[in-house]
């Protein structure tokens, strides 16, 4: 890949990631929050960013990567991800207990619950999934079926979870952030071949 694409597309990927968590950090909204909702947020945020990069490592897109890093970081990535998701629920419930358990039990009155409730479980069960898989005799087509089914129920509920909160991430940045998210993993899914 000649070096300035090489440069432009990682300059565009790092303003993608990082334009909307400084926005989210600078929210006026945070001004009063306690320091745990604003890790939680922050943490939320951040699981989106892992986002972007996590279809593009999966599939050796990642420009830079060889193969063999990319598929290493994509599974420290994916480790990371499920950890935000634990601080981003985990600091929610120290801060209000009531709402998570209404969001969990998908009766909260929030739009937005539910999305990020169906994404965080297929977050969970792809995590335990890719955990248990030595013990598994899934065929390589079969589980390739199943780990794609859930990431994109990941993205589509994370997505539409982000998008229908109106908090502390700016507009824009979050717009493009998200249709980013959305383009990469339809790229990445229509690639034959994982990377493992």
């Amino acid at each position: 890949m000649h070096r300035y694409r090489l440069i432009l597309i990682w300059l565009s990927l790092l303003t993608l990631a990082t334009v909307p968590l400084v926005a989210a950090l600078m929210s006026p909204l945070l001004a009063w929050r306690q320091p745990v909702y604003i890790v939680a947020g922050v943490a939320g945020v951040f699981a989106l960013v892992l986002l972007l990069f996590q279809p593009l490592l999966a599939r050796g897109l990642l420009p830079g990567f060889s193969r063999k890093l990319s598929r290493i970081v994509h599974r420290r990535v994916g480790v990371s991800l499920v950890l935000a998701v634990i601080v981003h629920v985990a600091g929610l419930w120290i801060t209000s207990p009531p709402d998570v358990i209404d969001a969990l039990l998908f009766r909260s009155a929030t739009p937005f619950a539910p999305w990020g409730v169906i994404s965080m479980w297929s977050l969970f069960i792809s995590g335990c999934l890719v955990a248990t898989r030595p013990l598994l005799t899934l065929r390589g087509a079969t589980w390739s079926l199943i780990h794609q089914t859930l990431a994109a129920i990941i993205v589509v509920g994370s997505v539409v979870h982000v998008v229908l909160i109106d908090g502390t991430m700016e507009v824009v940045s979050k717009w493009f952030l998200c249709a980013a998210v959305v383009v990469v993993t339809l790229v990445a899914l229509k690639r034959a071949k994982p990377i493992g």
